[in-house]
């Protein structure tokens, strides 16, 4: 296994994480909000950063996940088993 690979793929699966979960937080907030002004112009459509948020951390993490399963491929982990978040261990060799 390529450790520098292997850091990036780390790196990459974090960051695809800290993305959804930012992106469900945001959508939570906007949800709850009493006074949705600051997410809304005077019509009620919503502002453009807002627009960017919502749609731009899914994509963020969509994208993530793509590199991510290259830089697994190229570090030489074994692809996962359902419901686990790390990687299987590799054989020991005698």
């Amino acid at each position: 296994m390529k450790s520098g690979a292997f850091v990036a793929w780390l790196v990459l699966r974090i960051t695809r994480w800290i993305s959804w979960v930012s992106f469900l937080a945001y959508s939570f907030a906007i949800t709850i909000t009493a006074d949705r002004s600051s997410y809304l112009d005077h019509f009620g459509r919503p502002l453009y950063s807002t627009e960017a948020w919502l749609f731009g951390l899914p994509m963020l993490a969509v994208a993530l996940g793509l590199f991510e399963l290259m830089m697994r491929e190229r570090a030489g982990i074994a692809r996962p088993e359902y419901f686990h978040l790390m990687p299987p261990r590799p054989p020991i060799s005698n």
